[in-house]
């Protein structure tokens, strides 16, 4: 009984955030009010710099932004994470830098966390540090000048993530920018039988115009959190409860959001998160095992909603879109035209109704993606379009 009251009560909450549904989104008549067109501006892995004292992208933020600023179109920017290279520090200033540039964003910002700026920063090329076979011990990467370990917390990505939550999560259900889109977060409505998912206060979701968006904390590069951490023999305890415990919460955020998008009537939804869980990066499938959790919760979810998913993401920085969950299909990026068949990273589905977009990061110019959503247009699904999704990509700035 009592978990059916929770329950009930955590739906009521949410429900909240679903002012819309499928009949005044696909109505058919003039586009107004829940069924007026809106657009998003989509960026990640930006910016970036070649070593710790490269600060070209970083400097060129403020045009880019002001680039996003000028469009009147744009109502909402995302970013898909890694605020930083694989070859810059971790550290609170820098931390603090990104936040203070982002709050010259005209729109609000919702940002989803990327490897670098927390589960890689153990990673000796980010300034974390080297396990020591010889003493069983971690020797951080020191600053010359200080003999101090260059990175917060020497590293530790658990301490780098909370570092992140204080930075750029400090008010549940707040966004960045302009602070002028509220959000649900998980922090605000845990799992009734997993009250510390509280913890994950990154993951969030709203509601816009018939359109549910959800973001997870899911990072790229080190495959869900699976490197050893400081290129140790095994990973420690520490880092194995940690992906264990993030993963199972994503699950359950997942989980969350489509029965919000399902009891609403939502028309489709959009699902963040800065992994990019298909790409082999040189490496053998077991690389990307740890996010096949993730890959079968969205193809199960988006096959029972029966209706457009849209997956926006980022790590492997060359632009794409194409469906990795429908096997034997055309696909189309930078490389050209290539074949489903071969995404074999993950056992094959067959989703049709899914779409993902990979946005091209680390980019000089620094390059954003125009996104628009028209509630209730059926396009066909193409390199640029998809449901009632279409798309641009924008190098100014």
């Amino acid at each position: 009984m009592f978990s059916r009251i929770c329950a009930a009560a955590g739906l009521t909450l949410a429900m909240t955030v679903v002012p819309a549904t499928a009949a005044t989104a696909d109505d058919g008549r003039a586009a107004h009010g829940a069924r007026a067109p809106f657009t998003l501006a989509v960026f990640g892995d930006a910016p970036y710099g070649t070593s710790p004292s490269d600060t070209s992208e970083f400097e060129a933020t403020p045009a880019f932004i002001a680039s996003v600023n000028a469009d009147r179109d744009v109502s909402t920017v995302i970013h898909v994470g890694d605020i930083h290279s694989g070859k810059q520090y971790c550290t609170e200033a820098y931390d603090q830098s990104i936040a203070a540039l982002w709050k010259t964003f005209a729109d609000p910002l919702v940002y989803t966390p990327g490897d670098n700026e927390w589960s890689d920063c153990h990673k000796a090329a980010e300034g974390g540090g080297k396990y020591n076979a010889a003493t069983g011990l971690i020797d951080p990467v020191l600053d010359p000048a200080t003999g101090r370990p260059v990175d917060y917390a020497a590293g530790n990505p658990v301490q780098n993530l909370d570092l992140v939550r204080r930075t750029f999560f400090a008010r549940p259900g707040h966004t960045l920018g302009s602070d002028t889109l509220r959000v649900l977060s998980q922090a605000q409505l845990p799992h009734w039988a997993h009250p510390e998912d509280s913890r994950y206060v990154e993951n969030v979701l709203w509601v816009k115009n018939g359109t549910l968006f959800v973001t997870v904390n899911l990072p790229g590069g080190s495959n869900n959190d699976a490197d050893p951490w400081y290129g140790a023999p095994t990973a420690s305890q520490e880092q194995l409860d940690e992906a264990a415990h993030r993963t199972a919460a994503d699950l359950r955020w997942l989980d969350t959001a489509f029965t919000l998008a399902r009891a609403g009537g939502l028309s489709s939804v959009v699902v963040t998160a800065q992994a990019d869980m298909w790409d082999l990066d040189g490496k053998p499938a077991s690389h990307v095992a740890n996010y096949e959790p993730l890959v079968a919760s969205l193809a199960s979810h988006t096959t029972a909603f029966g209706k457009p998913v849209l997956l926006l993401m980022g790590d492997s920085h060359v632009y794409r879109s194409d469906n990795p969950l429908a096997q034997g299909s055309a696909c189309t990026g930078d490389e050209g035209v290539c074949s489903y068949d071969a995404w074999n990273s993950h056992p094959g589905y067959q989703v049709p109704n899914f779409h993902r977009i990979v946005v091209h990061g680390s980019t000089v110019p620094l390059e954003w993606l125009k996104l628009t959503v028209t509630p209730g247009a059926h396009n066909p699904t193409t390199a640029t379009s998809f449901g009632p999704f279409t798309w641009t990509r924008i190098t100014k700035g």
